[in-house]
């Protein structure tokens, strides 16, 4: 009877050593062959230890009275004594209720835990084949397969192997169980067994070494006549007909479920044709399958296979034979997008209910680690055997090893992987059922967090933990998986991959470089060595050396990778961006072959590069932003100079990220799509050239007031910008028009305030002009009154009393693109608001106003046009070209502006849009203007992308005049065809343009 005190103090024992029903372990401890051990701490620390106690004594109790009278003391005795056998012991009974069932009907096979030493770890397929020798049927098959499978798990789950091993074993002891299930088929068909010569092939996770507790076995069967039968007269067929019998009697031998059980299923459907071809093929039959007829995922199955049972040679046969055709593979048309999909369909079969539990299958599972570790080992392994491997984990390495893989993404996946498949082997060890769903019972999750070392609180843990690896999986396959250098690579030849000196030499100049010899010199100097970052090289080069070869100037493309690489061949993160974030390799390929403008920014601050690998860095930075930015540096320098300096720095990285994005929409990549609107593609490149710019005067304003006058100024001062920068549509090579216009604050004297406001336009004009690494900025005032002659500052006084007086019409169609862009606010809408009377006139233009702006258009045509210009094709001045469209869109503004508040913009298209809306412009017209405009308007920023400098008409030399096609989408050999486009589109809008301007 007991005590009940003495059951109080075991009652909270018992809580202590993690028991969830203390009062049912109280009365399993009072089963009279257990009442002798309650009270031994030494007991309840192990149980305590379990994966789930209560499980672990219940099994206890159950293997105790299975015992025989005469060896309970003896199995007492042992269980106290014994340290490596209790945790074993106890440790397999609290984490599988279906090993406790074994241990019950076969009570003495706890002994085999005792006879594995602590220096026993890794028993191989030849010591599992003498554990299971002494089977000669099926349930005695049955009975050995489990006793060496509990071993497994004993030292499983006392920590003694890892996941890695126990798949490993696990793998081990299914082969011994094939070869063993072969012998006793042999057993029972000995007239069978001598006709033919059977190879059983291990597929999948068990071909791989990475088997889990429960699981199908995947197993392809290859047969040929025995040597003696081959020769007689339908001597093949009998042969085979032997060997499918055989198969068949040995996966009977392991599949049926007798009073011991199953063993586990063998599944022979990744077999050729699968379950409606034969069940045994001849080698030569495997291989005209393969050959002919194997979709790709029949490949990526095969990449695990390896021969386990029945005839050794013929096994080696096979594997010999099928192994380039795995390797071969990837050059399959659409073999990358193939696997991707299969991928995606299987995720997409997954019943909702159960998506969110499943652990193989479900996004972040084990299938996207296998997935993607598989597709990079057969688009790279082609060249490099090191990955020939059919075990994840190894093929992981081996992928970190030669650079495919980042070492810390290959880090985080090896643990992420790790974890979910010991999640796996713990959810089947409970029942010896074949399942990836995590629980939702409470119990089940408790016992499954403590048998991953989680102990505080197990549920809650082990979410934390499945859901933190699930999400690094998920997030590195979709990094890795859907990489777009991998369906490059995929699409190389085999001999393009890795190149001889000679043969490089031959596909450089059948590539188009004009100098392969110093292509070559190239390289040699990215890709030569063993060092890890000669290895990625020589992964990307053979893909960007075919983007390279896809621009005007592949030369350039590679001499301008060789000096970004050079400059940043050390940093950690370069190459790894190249080869990981989605289409960085090629969005640098385009960019380096395009033209001079954008690598000449590159160079000069190589580390911008890592904008093409983010999915956001192509996007423009607003204004706003971009001042704040500019601001917050200026306020840090220690001069003017240096402020300066680095406001110039955000203004050459942001014109390379408009450049890099141009080149990018105009050219388009795998990843993205040509841009369908050129019209957008110029209205961006305008708005972001104009906000980085105004972010910049901004700051040299800053800069220049605080080394003179510290925060603030004597005189209230603002920047107006003119032309195509107050317009929104500042190209890569246009200077900043502007307007300077000041106001003295209270009690300041007028002529200190002037000197004030020249003093800082004067110093903000040399500090954006310093030569540097940065390009300049240029200000041009020329659009001020009296231009050149008048003054460069003038008060908003000044202003009034001049535009009052002397204002010209064209100073008045000039300020229909005054807008303010830097400086005081206020002080910039009070000149919009004086100047909106001027650009905009009450009533429209008078007929004197109407002709004296087409007087001048006209000088202007007949003047301005550079000496032996073609005024075809002259995008600025030429006919059709922008001063067309724009002085047109220009006089209609001056005329109707005062009515149509649409027509009140600085931006030449949206004016026009305007002008058509409002029945000013017939439709067709205002697309034809519009066309032209966006057509002359990318001329020039080509040409200053191509060339690195200004230019208004197409270049003369032929390689930059077809980089300049390929900017505007005209293919290589394509370029008569683009200046002939081009003539007509200006043409029909000059016809235009001769009718709404000139009124013809």
């Amino acid at each position: 009877m007991t005590v009940p005190g003495r059951r109080s103090s075991t009652f909270s024992r018992l809580l202590r050593h993690g028991f969830t029903d203390p009062s049912g372990a109280e009365r399993l401890l009072d089963v009279p062959e257990l009442s002798t051990l309650r009270g031994d701490s030494v007991l309840l620390d192990a149980l305590g230890a379990t994966a789930d106690p209560d499980l672990a004594l219940r099994g206890l109790v159950r293997l105790v009275e299975a015992q025989p009278e005469t060896e309970r003391q003896t199995f007492t005795t042992t269980l106290l004594a014994a340290k490596p056998f209790r945790d074993r012991l106890l440790g397999v009974l609290g984490a599988s209720e279906a090993l406790a069932d074994h241990l019950a009907r076969h009570p003495r096979d706890w002994e085999s835990l005792v006879t594995y030493e602590a220096t026993d770890l890794h028993p191989g397929v030849a010591e599992f084949e003498r554990g299971l020798a002494e089977a000669t049927d099926t349930d005695s098959l049955r009975v050995a397969y489990r006793r060496c499978l509990m071993a497994i798990a004993a030292r499983d789950v006392c920590g003694t192997i890892d996941v890695a091993e126990t798949a490993a074993e696990l793998a081990d002891l299914a082969t011994a169980t094939l070869r063993a299930a072969l012998a006793i088929a042999r057993t029972a068909a000995p007239a069978d067994a001598a006709l033919c010569r059977l190879a059983v092939i291990a597929m999948g996770k068990c071909g791989g070494h990475e088997l889990n507790y429960v699981s199908d076995v995947d197993v392809i069967f290859v047969g040929e006549p025995a040597h003696e039968v081959g020769d007689r007269e339908g001597g093949e067929a009998k042969a085979m007909q032997a060997a499918t019998r055989l198969a068949s009697h040995l996966m009977r031998i392991c599949s049926e479920t007798t009073v011991e059980g199953t063993i586990w299923p063998v599944d022979a459907n990744l077999r050729p044709e699968g379950r409606n071809g034969p069940l045994v093929r001849t080698l030569s039959s495997h291989l005209a399958y393969y050959q002919r007829w194997a979709k790709t995922w029949e490949f990526q199955a095969l990449l695990k296979a390896r021969a386990v049972a029945g005839d050794p040679e013929l096994g080696a046969d096979y594997i010999d034979a099928v192994s380039p055709l795995v390797w071969q593979a990837a050059e399959r048309e659409n073999f990358v997008p193939d696997v991707q999909k299969m991928r995606r369909r299987v995720v997409d079969n997954i019943p909702a209910a159960q998506v969110d539990r499943e652990l193989k299958l479900g996004p972040g599972g084990l299938r996207d680690v296998e997935f993607a570790v598989q597709l990079l080992q057969l688009v790279h392994g082609r060249n490099d055997a090191g990955l020939h491997s059919g075990t994840t984990l190894d093929a992981l390495a081996a992928l970190a090893a030669g650079g495919y893989v980042g070492r810390a993404d290959a880090a985080q996946l090896d643990e992420a992987y790790r974890f979910l498949r010991a999640m796996e082997h713990r959810i089947q060890l409970y029942r010896l059922r074949r399942t990836h769903l995590v629980p939702e019972d409470e119990a089940d999750l408790r016992r499954l967090g403590r048998s991953l070392g989680l102990r505080t609180d197990p549920v809650a843990e082990l979410n934390k933990e499945w859901k933190r690896h699930a999400a690094v999986v998920r997030r590195l396959h979709e990094k890795i998986f859907y990489r777009p250098l991998l369906d490059a690579v995929a699409q190389l030849a085999p001999g393009e991959i890795r190149l001889s000196p000679k043969a490089a030499g031959q596909r450089l100049e059948a590539l188009g470089y004009e100098d392969p010899a110093a292509a070559l010199r190239h390289l040699e100097a990215l890709a030569s060595g063993v060092s890890r970052k000669a290895a990625i090289q020589r992964t990307l080069l053979p893909v960007l050396l075919g983007w390279f070869a896809d621009s005007a100037d592949p030369d350039a493309g590679l001499l301008g990778f060789r000096k970004v690489s050079d400059a940043l061949g050390k940093t950690p993160w370069y190459l790894r961006l190249l080869r990981d974030e989605g289409a960085a390799a090629e969005n640098l390929a385009r960019v380096l072959s395009a033209g001079r403008l954008a690598p000449d920014l590159l160079l000069r601050a190589p580390e911008a590069v890592a904008l093409l690998g983010d999915p956001e860095g192509l996007k423009p930075r607003g204004r706003d932003h971009l001042e704040q930015e500019v601001l917050a540096a200026v306020g840090r320098a220690s001069d003017a100079e240096q402020a300066v300096a680095a406001a110039r720095g955000v203004r050459r990285r942001e014109l390379f990220r408009t450049a890099a994005a141009d080149l990018i929409g105009s050219y388009g990549t795998e990843d993205s799509p040509r841009e369908p609107d050129p019209g957008a593609l110029v209205d961006r490149v305008g708005e972001a050239v104009t906000d980085l710019n105004a972010a910049t005067i901004a700051g040299a304003l800053r800069a220049a007031v605080r080394a003179e006058w510290g925060d603030e100024l004597p005189t209230r001062f603002a920047v107006i910008g003119m032309g195509r920068f107050g317009g929104h549509e500042l190209g890569y090579g246009s200077d900043a028009d502007v307007l300077f216009v000041h106001e003295p604050r209270q009690g300041v004297d007028e002529q200190e305030a002037a000197r004030a406001a020249n003093k800082v336009v004067a110093e903000m004009r040399r500090l954006l002009q310093l030569p540097t690494a940065d390009p300049p900025l240029l200000i041009d005032a020329d659009l001020r009154p009296e231009g050149k002659s008048g003054p460069l500052v003038r008060t908003l006084k000044s202003y009034a009393a001049y535009y009052h007086r002397w204002s010209l019409v064209w100073e008045s169609q000039a300020l229909l693109r005054a807008e303010p862009i830097a400086g005081d606010r206020e002080l910039g809408d009070r000149f919009i608001e004086l100047v909106d009377p001027l650009r905009y006139p009450a009533e429209g233009l008078g007929e004197d106003a109407v002709r004296e702006i087409r007087r001048l258009k006209a000088r202007m045509e007949s003047e301005r046009l550079p000496r032996g210009a073609d005024p075809t094709l002259h995008a600025k001045l030429g006919r059709g070209g922008l001063s067309d469209v724009e002085w047109t869109v220009q006089l209609l503004q001056m005329q109707h502006g005062w009515v149509e508040s649409g027509l009140r913009t600085t931006r030449t298209r949206e004016a026009l849009g305007a002008a058509h809306a409002a029945g000013l412009v017939p439709t067709e017209e205002a697309q034809t203007l519009d066309e032209a405009w966006v057509l002359a308007t990318r001329v020039r920023n080509a040409v200053m992308l191509v060339r690195g400098r200004p230019g208004d008409t197409f270049p003369s030399d032929p390689r930059e005049l077809a980089a300049v096609g390929r900017y505007l989408g005209y293919e290589s050999g394509h370029v008569g065809e683009m200046v002939d486009d081009y003539r007509r589109i200006t043409r029909r809008a000059r016809a235009v343009v001769e009718e709404l301007f000139y009124g013809a």
